[in-house]
């Protein structure tokens, strides 16, 4: 398998919540998918219990808990949930490519949000934190 795409929806987030997803399929793309697929399902407060939760089994279980960053994961769910409250597409393909800059200027959104460098912050991959520049609506 060479891409998340190669799951379905249902298999994707599946794999992902019993953490069988195979890491080399768990990119920034596949972040972004994984929120669309939990934002259509749950909504977007769901979402984002479900998949910091997720998240945070996924790299434990991997030995890379320096990864998880909890300010990230939720900028990213509010940021996916803004850009599908706007798109008229109805699936997670149509929205990248309606919205690329969600997977190829992904820095740069969060940069009109944050002043503090929330990548390397131990607090922001502790907890989350709230957009010091422009909150997310």
């Amino acid at each position: 398998m060479s891409s998340h795409f190669d799951l379905t929806d249902a298999e994707f987030e599946n794999q992902f919540a019993s953490t069988q997803l195979d890491p080399s399929l768990f990119c920034h793309e596949a972040h972004l998918r994984l929120a669309y697929i939990h934002i259509s399902k749950y909504g977007e407060e769901q979402a984002i219990e479900n998949i910091t939760s997720q998240i945070w089994r996924y790299v434990q279980k991997l030995g890379v808990e320096d990864k998880f960053n909890k300010t990230l994961t939720v900028a990213a769910i509010k940021a996916v949930h803004h850009f599908m409250q706007k798109s008229e597409s109805d699936n997670f393909k149509d929205l990248i490519k309606e919205f690329p800059r969600l997977k190829l200027r992904f820095r740069d959104l969060i940069a009109a949000h944050y002043k503090v460098g929330i990548y390397n912050s131990r607090i922001a991959k502790q907890r989350f934190l709230e957009p010091d520049l422009l909150a997310f609506d």
